[in-house]
């Protein structure tokens, strides 16, 4: 049991849209990325998302309407809901999901992520 520190954890993430898990506990992991542009639009079955935006500001997109995350803010995505994350400058932001939510959710793109890496 040791603290983490996100600001040295984010300092080793230098890639966009690739989540590394951070903490795990009761099935769930904690992943941390840095944001920049659009993600694809994509929606979880099974999965509710939360958002917390360490530093930054992003844009969570939805169909109907759209949704700004400001540094110190949580968004909380229900699953079947799809959505697209667009931060028009670098977000870090932390991420709760269940382990095994893949972070493109029903779509397969180039950015999807099979394995995470630990950091």
């Amino acid at each position: 049991m040791d603290s983490i520190n996100l600001r040295e954890k984010f300092s080793r993430i230098s890639d966009h849209w690739h989540p590394r898990i951070v903490a795990e506990l009761n099935g769930q992991h904690v992943k941390l990325a840095k944001m920049l542009g659009a993600f694809d639009w994509h929606h979880h079955d099974h999965e509710d998302e939360l958002f917390l935006v360490v530093d930054g500001r992003f844009r969570m997109e939805f169909r109907d309407r759209v949704v700004w995350i400001e540094a110190g803010e949580v968004l909380v995505v229900p699953k079947g809901v799809e959505h697209r994350p667009v931060a028009e400058e670098e977000a870090h932001v932390l991420m709760f999901e269940p382990a095994g939510t893949l972070n493109t959710g029903n779509v397969r793109s180039e950015r999807t992520v099979e394995q995470l890496e630990r950091i």
